[in-house]
């Protein structure tokens, strides 16, 4: 019986796993349309004859377009299901590829690129959102956290491609290649089922049952959470009228929300997307500064792969703040030494060393703990509005920092921009080991009852 028992759960592992590697095609895909402009724009910008505010706002516009996606993809996903939502995003993915590469003035590849964000945006929230619903307590860490690895996947491929056809210029290629992975991700949820909670709140409790028990997660866990969820619904009708008359919900969300922003204002995507123009800008040559970009991927992906190792052992809220305690320091290593390759470019090689070990802490620590604990700390009742609403917070710093950061290095420099970043995380880590719990192997329901406990 033991044997068989172990059997069966070395079974629903591996299909968990499974799940998580087609559902978290739609973290790859956020992270090559992200990660593609960081090279596309050193040809887009000339063959445009664009200022750097065009450059930043075309940047920038998938940001807006992922702001509403966020906002809006947690409610679509309650009314479709996670899976149906997850399908629609692949499709907008490929139509918002193939218009980018079809593009043919300033205003319609930001156009496209709003377009596109839409998907990132919505695929941001719901795929996490899945992975957590469908994830047992115990690897759940792990499976949410792939998502984060498959960004930073998505990055370097991105770069790598950038890369490849550099020699060309090709940039209508770096970008119309999203649609292949687009493709994947629309035919493979195709093949996945609904999550065991989706289904339980239509009514479908078989099902939910039933998908449950093939992933591991457990009857007692499922009927937990189901609880939880139907235990204000019930009483309060729908997710806003939950949220304004619970003093708990709001500030659970408003905690989620917080974190989205501590995911940004350290500076990552300042790197992410601008990595080769800042190093143009300290003497690198063109076709060695899209290069760098891969550098700093694949820091990105090794690091993010250590950070999936050890998160469900060190803790989220232990490593989120190791994360950005190291943010801090390779930050003021990176203002002092970028500000001598101004002067120096011999510098340049050892300002990418800084990056590179910045981007290191923000993959391995901090990324993957922000959007893990995003997913878990949202309660069921309101999951798709606070997720959403999570997830606006996050793009809407995304934004910022794409919109704001080559003004700010034009009109500071690029250490005392840096320096700027340094103080967010300071605050950033303050407000983590204030208010965001530890939820390391606790059931959702767990986790929700201990936010209603404190702020009840």
């Amino acid at each position: 019986m033991t044997q068989s028992r172990a059997r069966g759960n070395e079974g629903s592992t591996s299909y968990a796993r499974t799940v998580a590697a087609v559902a978290a095609l739609g973290g790859f895909l956020f992270g090559y349309d992200t990660g593609v402009m960081s090279g596309a724009l050193l040809f887009v910008g000339p063959e445009f004859d664009m200022t750097p505010a065009q450059e930043g706002t075309v940047t920038a516009m998938l940001l807006v377009g992922a702001a509403i996606g966020a906002l809006t993809g947690g409610a679509v996903a309650d009314a479709l299901g996670r899976r149906r939502t997850l399908i629609v995003g692949g499709a907008i993915f490929v139509l918002g590829s193939v218009w980018c590469a079809l593009a043919g003035a300033p205003g319609s590849l930001t156009a496209a690129r709003f377009f596109l964000g839409l998907a990132v945006g919505a695929v941001s929230i719901v795929t996490p959102m899945y992975l957590s619903e469908m994830a047992p307590s115990n690897i759940r860490g792990k499976l949410v956290s792939l998502n984060t690895l498959m960004i930073v996947v998505g990055q370097l491929c991105a770069y790598l491609v950038n890369s490849a056809l550099a020699s060309t210029g090709s940039w209508r290629w770096m970008l119309g290649l999203a649609a292949v992975p687009g493709v994947a991700l629309a035919l493979g949820m195709c093949f996945l089922p609904e999550t065991p909670l989706w289904l339980a709140r239509g009514g479908k409790h078989a099902d939910a049952a039933r998908v449950a028990s093939r992933v591991g997660v457990s009857r007692e866990e499922l009927d937990a959470t189901w609880a939880q969820d139907a235990k204000l619904r019930s009483t309060r009708g729908q997710e806003w009228r939950a949220l304004k008359a619970n003093r708990w919900l709001q500030i659970t969300v408003l905690i989620a929300a917080a974190l989205g922003v501590t995911q940004q204002i350290t500076g990552v995507n300042a790197i992410v997307y601008f990595a080769p123009t800042m190093m143009s800008q300290v003497g690198m040559p063109t076709e060695n500064a899209i290069y760098t970009s891969i550098v700093i991927g694949v820091f990105s992906v090794v690091a993010c792969w250590v950070g999936l190792q050890i998160i469900d052992r060190v803790g989220r809220k232990r490593l989120l703040l190791i994360g950005l305690v190291l943010n801090v320091v390779f930050l003021t290593l990176l203002s002092v030494i970028y500000r001598a390759a101004e002067n120096d470019p011999a510098y340049a090689w050892a300002a990418l060393a800084c990056m590179a070990a910045f981007i290191a802490s923000q993959q391995a620590a901090v990324s993957p703990t922000t959007w893990l604990l995003i997913s878990e700390l949202v309660p069921a009742q309101v999951r798709g509005l606070g997720m959403g609403l999570a997830g606006l917070a996050l793009w809407v710093a995304n934004w910022a920092v794409a919109q704001f950061f080559l003004p700010l290095v034009s009109a500071l420099s690029a250490a005392t921009t840096f320096l700027i970043f340094v103080l967010m995380g300071i605050l950033a880590a303050g407000f983590v080991a204030v208010f965001v719990p530890e939820t390391k192997r606790r059931s959702l329901a767990d986790v929700a009852g201990e936010m209603e406990r404190r702020y009840h």
